[in-house]
């Protein structure tokens, strides 16, 4: 499981490296300054989440079980929160209109939340030092 962690921590920041510079250089001729800012919000996210895994993949701290279970929130999360964010600021270069699917953007924030609650109560259930 920690190795999972890691990589999917791994693979989250590398991704959000990238997206981020295509935002700040490819995506300003396509789309208004609201929406990059959106996508950078998407961004920033992904990566803030991409160090949690890195975090959580790396401690002793919280028990593998419940590692297992903050990894899916953290991933679900990522996926709806930062995903459906990068499609609404991009809606005007697609021929899906991601304002259908805009509740997936709320749903992925409470996911996300509720990988930092696990932690914190995986944290405090520990019986390890």
């Amino acid at each position: 499981m920690n190795k999972k962690l890691l990589v999917t921590g791994s693979i989250f920041g590398i991704l959000g490296i990238i997206l981020g510079a295509f935002a700040a250089h490819g995506l300003q001729k396509l789309v208004g300054v609201d929406a990059i800012q959106t996508f950078e919000t998407g961004v920033r996210y992904q990566l803030y989440h991409a160090f949690f895994l890195l975090i959580i993949g790396s401690t002793s701290m919280v028990s593998l079980k419940m590692k297992k279970i903050i990894f899916y929130f953290i991933l679900f999360g990522v996926i709806c929160f930062s995903g459906s964010i990068y499609g609404l600021a991009t809606n005007a270069l697609s021929a899906f209109n991601f304002k259908t699917i805009a509740l997936i953007t709320p749903l992925g924030g409470l996911f996300l939340i509720i990988g930092w609650v696990l932690l914190l109560v995986g944290i405090i259930t520990n019986k390890v030092n």
